[in-house]
């Protein structure tokens, strides 16, 4: 009777780590969201420390509407293992419910420079990144506290130009699926009969530094851009400023250039894209958040949108970590990962040699000019 006894105490932890596996991979693979957050509960009975399950179904109790339930799990995973991730998303769903303040207060957090710190750097005179966002700083608090603000946008903006006409290209001439083809022993001339870009029509939303140098670049191919910007009279000789209504009505190319704010995120989604009148190909080298990934794999299925050039990922974490470090892959993720007409980058845009050099001169000359 005692071997039975210790044989079930040993097996019954590894059979509810492999019920909890089975049921975990359910979660991740339907669209169903209740179903979703049914299983994900069953997960987190089996696993009570399953942080995974915790943040996975916040995000479906917030796309479900259900914020406040979301808040209540996003701020179990912040007990155990607070980060900035979390702290967004939680404010995101705080923000849907008007709690201004507690979604400042998250904000504040997930942007890491936040009071505290702030106020534990007694002699701060100026915080300066080497890039163009400042989302990590809490710059309602630094401006109160006289600390100047620094970016650097016009350190990379060039390289994030050349990346975002490169993706534009390899997607339009399949350079991807052709390459791999030629890999493989084939020599598959009309299945990759490539489109041009002269005389198509390019909407670009977000003008300021990257949105700019974009449509400078692409004035050699002949083409027709439009602009989008929150701030008006930002057109110039490059791209003609239209509201987005009419961007949508007459692009056959989108590309974001836009900052992280809760104004942006998860703009483009089904409803944008149910808006645009043309096919389209779809390019993103800003932010990830801005992205409603699972609303861009469905027009991709359908054919509404004709490829996509990615090098950013509503997946990725703070600090440009990996998106492999989850124990299970969201299926939308597997998607743009396998499908022909997508072509990934690991946020690297703004990244090259010159932009490394570029990006810190700027930073100085900046810090000189104080």
């Amino acid at each position: 009777m005692k071997k039975h006894i210790i044989l079930l105490l040993i097996i019954s932890p590894i059979f509810g780590f492999a019920q909890a596996n089975k049921l975990f991979r359910q979660a991740t693979r339907t669209n169903n969201l209740s179903e979703k957050i049914s299983l994900l509960t069953q997960v987190i009975e089996l696993e009570p420390g399953n942080l995974d399950a915790y943040f996975y179904r916040a995000i479906a109790k917030n796309d479900l509407g259900d914020y406040r339930g979301a808040i209540v799990d996003y701020s179990k995973i912040i007990v155990e293992e607070p980060d900035a991730d979390t702290y967004f998303n939680r404010g995101n769903s705080r923000y849907s419910l008007k709690d201004f303040t507690g979604a400042k207060e998250d904000y504040a957090k997930a942007f890491m420079l936040d009071k505290n710190f702030i106020d534990a750097a007694q002699n701060l005179r100026f915080i300066a990144r080497v890039g163009a966002g400042l989302e990590n700083i809490d710059l309602e608090y630094a401006r109160s506290k006289n600390i100047h603000l620094i970016a650097a946008p016009e350190g990379n903006r060039n390289a994030v130009g050349e990346h975002t006409v490169g993706l534009l290209l390899g997607l339009m001439n399949k350079l991807r699926v052709g390459h791999q083809s030629i890999q493989k022993g084939k020599w598959l001339r009309e299945a990759h009969r490539g489109f041009e870009l002269e005389n198509k029509t390019v909407g670009i939303i977000g003008y300021g530094n990257t949105g700019k140098n974009f449509a400078q670049k692409l004035k050699g191919f002949n083409v027709r851009i439009l602009c989008h910007d929150v701030l008006p009279n930002q057109e110039d000789e490059n791209a003609t400023q239209v509201d987005l209504k009419t961007l949508q009505k007459e692009a056959q190319v989108v590309s974001l250039h836009i900052p992280q704010t809760h104004l942006t995120e998860k703009m483009f989604d089904q409803a944008f894209i149910s808006k645009m009148k043309h096919p389209f190909w779809f390019l993103n080298t800003a932010r990830g958040k801005a992205v409603v990934t699972k609303d861009l794999v469905e027009g991709l299925r359908s054919g509404k949108i004709l490829g996509a050039g990615l090098d950013v990922l509503e997946y990725e974490p703070a600090s440009f970590r990996s998106i492999f470090n989850a124990r299970n892959l969201p299926k939308p993720l597997e998607y743009l990962l396998s499908s022909e007409n997508v072509i990934l980058s690991p946020h690297v845009g703004g990244w090259t040699v010159e932009s490394h050099q570029k990006l810190a001169q700027t930073i100085v000359d900046k810090i000189k000019a104080l």
